[in-house]
Protein backbone atom coordinates (compact mmCIF):
# COMPACT_ATOMS: atom_id res chain seq x y z
CA UNK A 1 0.00 0.00 0.00
CA UNK A 2 1.54 3.82 -0.58
CA UNK A 3 -1.24 5.81 0.60
CA UNK A 4 1.07 8.90 0.27
CA UNK A 5 -0.52 8.75 -3.39
CA UNK A 6 -3.78 6.55 -3.46
CA UNK A 7 -6.79 5.05 -1.83
CA UNK A 8 -6.53 1.69 0.21
CA UNK A 9 -9.92 0.13 -0.84
CA UNK A 10 -11.55 -3.16 0.87
CA UNK A 11 -14.16 -4.27 -1.02
CA UNK A 12 -16.41 -6.97 -0.87
CA UNK A 13 -17.73 -9.18 -3.42
CA UNK A 14 -20.85 -10.97 -2.19
CA UNK A 15 -22.04 -12.69 -5.44
CA UNK A 16 -25.18 -14.53 -5.42
CA UNK A 17 -25.31 -14.63 -1.67
CA UNK A 18 -27.33 -12.84 0.89
CA UNK A 19 -31.28 -12.30 1.24
CA UNK A 20 -31.94 -8.31 2.13
CA UNK A 21 -32.39 -9.63 5.37
CA UNK A 22 -29.40 -11.52 5.85
CA UNK A 23 -27.62 -8.82 4.56
CA UNK A 24 -28.64 -6.54 6.95
CA UNK A 25 -27.11 -8.57 9.33
CA UNK A 26 -23.70 -9.02 8.29
CA UNK A 27 -23.61 -5.42 7.84
CA UNK A 28 -24.87 -4.56 10.93
CA UNK A 29 -22.16 -7.00 12.00
CA UNK A 30 -19.12 -5.51 10.75
CA UNK A 31 -20.53 -1.81 11.58
CA UNK A 32 -18.91 -1.56 15.38
CA UNK A 33 -15.62 -2.30 13.84
CA UNK A 34 -16.04 -0.36 10.82
CA UNK A 35 -16.63 2.60 12.79
CA UNK A 36 -12.98 2.80 13.81
CA UNK A 37 -11.56 2.72 10.40
CA UNK A 38 -9.51 5.80 9.67
CA UNK A 39 -7.14 4.54 7.28
CA UNK A 40 -8.75 2.85 4.38
CA UNK A 41 -11.83 2.76 2.62
CA UNK A 42 -14.54 0.09 2.52
CA UNK A 43 -17.16 -0.70 -0.05
CA UNK A 44 -19.64 -3.66 0.14
CA UNK A 45 -20.82 -4.62 -3.49
CA UNK A 46 -23.76 -6.60 -3.47
CA UNK A 47 -26.82 -8.27 -5.55
CA UNK A 48 -28.91 -5.95 -7.08
CA UNK A 49 -31.61 -6.59 -4.31
CA UNK A 50 -29.87 -5.71 -1.74
CA UNK A 51 -28.78 -2.28 -2.78
CA UNK A 52 -31.80 -0.16 -1.20
CA UNK A 53 -31.32 -2.09 2.41
CA UNK A 54 -27.06 -1.65 2.22
CA UNK A 55 -27.50 1.89 1.38
CA UNK A 56 -29.91 1.94 4.55
CA UNK A 57 -27.95 -0.07 6.67
CA UNK A 58 -24.86 2.21 5.66
CA UNK A 59 -25.93 5.71 6.45
CA UNK A 60 -24.61 5.93 9.90
CA UNK A 61 -21.21 4.29 9.32
CA UNK A 62 -18.17 4.57 6.47
CA UNK A 63 -19.39 1.39 4.54
CA UNK A 64 -19.17 2.56 0.72
CA UNK A 65 -22.25 0.32 -1.60
CA UNK A 66 -21.25 -1.22 -4.77
CA UNK A 67 -22.97 -2.88 -7.33
CA UNK A 68 -21.68 -6.04 -9.10
CA UNK A 69 -22.94 -5.78 -12.81
CA UNK A 70 -24.37 -3.02 -14.45
CA UNK A 71 -25.41 -2.47 -18.45
CA UNK A 72 -23.41 -0.19 -20.83
CA UNK A 73 -26.84 1.73 -22.53
CA UNK A 74 -28.48 4.02 -20.47
CA UNK A 75 -31.95 2.97 -20.96
CA UNK A 76 -33.93 1.08 -23.23
CA UNK A 77 -35.43 -2.47 -23.92
CA UNK A 78 -32.80 -4.81 -22.26
CA UNK A 79 -35.22 -7.08 -19.90
CA UNK A 80 -33.26 -7.85 -16.77
CA UNK A 81 -30.60 -5.09 -16.52
CA UNK A 82 -29.58 -2.28 -14.70
CA UNK A 83 -28.26 1.46 -16.09
CA UNK A 84 -25.50 2.72 -14.60
CA UNK A 85 -27.94 6.32 -13.65
CA UNK A 86 -30.12 3.74 -11.96
CA UNK A 87 -27.41 2.56 -9.93
CA UNK A 88 -26.44 6.15 -8.58
CA UNK A 89 -29.68 6.95 -8.12
CA UNK A 90 -30.09 4.10 -6.22
CA UNK A 91 -27.44 5.32 -3.79
CA UNK A 92 -24.38 3.30 -5.66
CA UNK A 93 -20.48 4.71 -5.47
CA UNK A 94 -18.81 1.58 -7.41
CA UNK A 95 -19.26 -1.13 -10.10
CA UNK A 96 -17.75 -4.16 -10.36
CA UNK A 97 -17.25 -4.90 -14.32
CA UNK A 98 -15.24 -7.32 -15.63
CA UNK A 99 -15.20 -9.99 -13.34
CA UNK A 100 -14.19 -13.64 -14.43
CA UNK A 101 -17.30 -15.14 -13.49
CA UNK A 102 -19.21 -12.74 -15.91
CA UNK A 103 -16.68 -13.22 -18.41
CA UNK A 104 -16.90 -17.21 -17.86
CA UNK A 105 -20.63 -17.71 -17.58
CA UNK A 106 -22.42 -14.47 -19.20
CA UNK A 107 -20.25 -13.75 -22.10
CA UNK A 108 -18.40 -10.75 -20.65
CA UNK A 109 -15.82 -9.32 -22.90
CA UNK A 110 -13.16 -6.72 -23.26
CA UNK A 111 -15.14 -4.49 -25.73
CA UNK A 112 -18.20 -4.91 -23.46
CA UNK A 113 -16.09 -4.49 -20.15
CA UNK A 114 -15.38 -1.08 -22.06
CA UNK A 115 -18.32 -0.23 -22.91
CA UNK A 116 -19.69 -0.56 -19.26
CA UNK A 117 -16.29 1.26 -17.84
CA UNK A 118 -17.00 4.57 -19.60
CA UNK A 119 -21.11 3.99 -18.86
CA UNK A 120 -20.42 3.89 -14.86
CA UNK A 121 -17.34 7.04 -15.57
CA UNK A 122 -20.01 9.00 -16.89
CA UNK A 123 -22.62 8.20 -14.69
CA UNK A 124 -19.94 9.94 -11.80
CA UNK A 125 -19.25 5.91 -10.38
CA UNK A 126 -16.19 4.10 -10.06
CA UNK A 127 -15.73 1.25 -11.91
CA UNK A 128 -13.67 -2.05 -10.18
CA UNK A 129 -12.36 -3.60 -13.28
CA UNK A 130 -11.21 -7.23 -12.83
CA UNK A 131 -8.59 -8.79 -14.76
CA UNK A 132 -6.60 -11.81 -14.70
CA UNK A 133 -5.18 -15.11 -16.38
CA UNK A 134 -6.17 -18.93 -16.12
CA UNK A 135 -3.33 -21.24 -14.57
CA UNK A 136 -2.91 -22.31 -18.10
CA UNK A 137 -2.65 -19.04 -19.35
CA UNK A 138 0.21 -18.42 -16.52
CA UNK A 139 1.97 -21.73 -16.97
CA UNK A 140 2.20 -21.05 -20.50
CA UNK A 141 3.92 -17.73 -19.78
CA UNK A 142 1.67 -15.07 -20.98
CA UNK A 143 -0.06 -13.15 -18.05
CA UNK A 144 1.83 -9.79 -18.60
CA UNK A 145 0.76 -9.70 -21.85
CA UNK A 146 -3.03 -11.07 -21.20
CA UNK A 147 -3.31 -8.40 -18.47
CA UNK A 148 -1.89 -5.24 -20.70
CA UNK A 149 -4.37 -6.35 -23.30
CA UNK A 150 -7.28 -6.80 -20.92
CA UNK A 151 -6.03 -3.14 -19.50
CA UNK A 152 -5.91 -1.27 -22.32
CA UNK A 153 -8.94 -2.41 -24.13
CA UNK A 154 -10.67 -1.66 -20.56
CA UNK A 155 -9.15 2.29 -20.22
CA UNK A 156 -9.66 2.41 -24.47
CA UNK A 157 -10.99 6.36 -25.16
CA UNK A 158 -11.43 7.05 -21.21
CA UNK A 159 -10.52 10.35 -20.89
CA UNK A 160 -7.39 11.24 -19.31
CA UNK A 161 -9.30 13.18 -16.56
CA UNK A 162 -11.16 10.15 -15.42
CA UNK A 163 -8.66 7.12 -14.95
CA UNK A 164 -8.24 8.17 -11.58
CA UNK A 165 -11.63 7.12 -10.66
CA UNK A 166 -10.84 3.65 -11.94
CA UNK A 167 -9.76 1.02 -9.67
CA UNK A 168 -8.34 -1.89 -10.75
CA UNK A 169 -8.40 -5.29 -8.96
CA UNK A 170 -6.28 -8.17 -10.47
CA UNK A 171 -7.92 -11.48 -10.12
CA UNK A 172 -5.73 -14.80 -11.01
CA UNK A 173 -8.95 -16.76 -11.77
CA UNK A 174 -6.85 -19.88 -11.05
CA UNK A 175 -6.95 -18.28 -6.86
CA UNK A 176 -10.50 -17.88 -7.15
CA UNK A 177 -12.46 -20.20 -5.11
CA UNK A 178 -9.58 -23.17 -5.40
CA UNK A 179 -8.49 -22.06 -2.30
CA UNK A 180 -5.04 -21.50 -3.88
CA UNK A 181 -3.63 -17.77 -3.65
CA UNK A 182 -0.86 -15.95 -5.64
CA UNK A 183 2.40 -15.51 -3.23
CA UNK A 184 2.40 -11.42 -2.10
CA UNK A 185 5.48 -11.29 -4.72
CA UNK A 186 3.18 -12.52 -7.58
CA UNK A 187 0.53 -10.70 -6.82
CA UNK A 188 2.77 -7.36 -6.62
CA UNK A 189 4.39 -8.10 -9.73
CA UNK A 190 0.97 -7.91 -11.60
CA UNK A 191 -0.44 -5.08 -10.00
CA UNK A 192 3.17 -3.31 -10.79
CA UNK A 193 2.71 -4.37 -14.17
CA UNK A 194 -1.19 -2.96 -14.34
CA UNK A 195 0.60 0.38 -12.73
CA UNK A 196 3.46 0.18 -15.56
CA UNK A 197 0.79 0.19 -18.50
CA UNK A 198 -1.23 3.20 -16.97
CA UNK A 199 1.76 5.30 -16.16
CA UNK A 200 2.59 4.58 -20.55
CA UNK A 201 -1.24 5.50 -21.18
CA UNK A 202 -1.44 8.58 -18.88
CA UNK A 203 1.77 9.52 -17.40
CA UNK A 204 3.33 8.71 -14.08
CA UNK A 205 1.20 11.14 -11.88
CA UNK A 206 -2.04 9.55 -13.25
CA UNK A 207 -0.32 5.82 -12.72
CA UNK A 208 0.35 6.93 -8.89
CA UNK A 209 -3.07 7.85 -8.07
CA UNK A 210 -4.66 4.63 -9.56
CA UNK A 211 -6.06 2.44 -6.52
CA UNK A 212 -5.21 -1.62 -7.75
CA UNK A 213 -6.59 -4.15 -5.57
CA UNK A 214 -5.36 -8.29 -5.06
CA UNK A 215 -8.36 -10.23 -5.68
CA UNK A 216 -7.61 -13.64 -5.26
CA UNK A 217 -8.94 -15.83 -2.15
CA UNK A 218 -7.55 -12.64 0.18
CA UNK A 219 -8.05 -14.01 3.47
CA UNK A 220 -7.37 -13.12 7.12
CA UNK A 221 -4.59 -14.99 7.10
CA UNK A 222 -2.80 -13.92 3.81
CA UNK A 223 -4.03 -10.18 4.06
CA UNK A 224 -1.43 -8.97 5.71
CA UNK A 225 1.42 -10.10 4.09
CA UNK A 226 -0.37 -9.10 0.92
CA UNK A 227 -1.48 -5.69 1.65
CA UNK A 228 2.57 -5.05 2.63
CA UNK A 229 3.10 -5.02 -1.17
CA UNK A 230 4.32 -1.38 -2.54
CA UNK A 231 1.48 -1.84 -5.64
CA UNK A 232 -1.17 -3.91 -3.96
CA UNK A 233 -3.72 -1.18 -2.40
CA UNK A 234 -6.76 -3.23 -1.10
CA UNK A 235 -8.48 -6.09 -2.05
CA UNK A 236 -11.60 -7.48 -3.65
CA UNK A 237 -12.64 -10.16 -1.13
CA UNK A 238 -15.30 -12.97 -2.14
CA UNK A 239 -16.03 -15.60 -0.06
CA UNK A 240 -14.33 -14.32 2.98
CA UNK A 241 -16.53 -10.65 2.75
CA UNK A 242 -19.62 -13.05 3.47
CA UNK A 243 -17.98 -13.94 7.46
CA UNK A 244 -18.22 -10.63 9.71
CA UNK A 245 -14.91 -11.97 11.87
CA UNK A 246 -12.57 -12.63 8.61
CA UNK A 247 -14.17 -9.82 6.65
CA UNK A 248 -12.89 -7.39 9.56
CA UNK A 249 -9.44 -8.65 9.85
CA UNK A 250 -8.52 -8.16 6.53
CA UNK A 251 -9.89 -4.73 7.12
CA UNK A 252 -7.75 -3.92 9.78
CA UNK A 253 -5.28 -5.39 8.29
CA UNK A 254 -5.69 -2.40 5.58
CA UNK A 255 -5.80 -0.12 8.88
CA UNK A 256 -2.52 -0.07 9.64
CA UNK A 257 -0.57 3.26 10.03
Amino acid sequence: MNRRYRKTIIAGNWKMNMTATEGKALIEAIKPSIGKVKWCDVVVCVPAVDIPMAVRSTKDVRITVGAENVHYEDHGAFTGEISARMLKDAGVKYVIIGHSERRQYFGETDTTVNKKVKAVLEAGLHPIVCVGESLEQREMGITKDLISMQVRAAISEVPADKIRRMVFAYEPIWAIGTGKTATAEQANEVCEHIRTIIRKEFGARTARAVTIQYGGSMNAKNAAELLAQPDVDGGLIGGASLKPDDFIAIVNAANQE
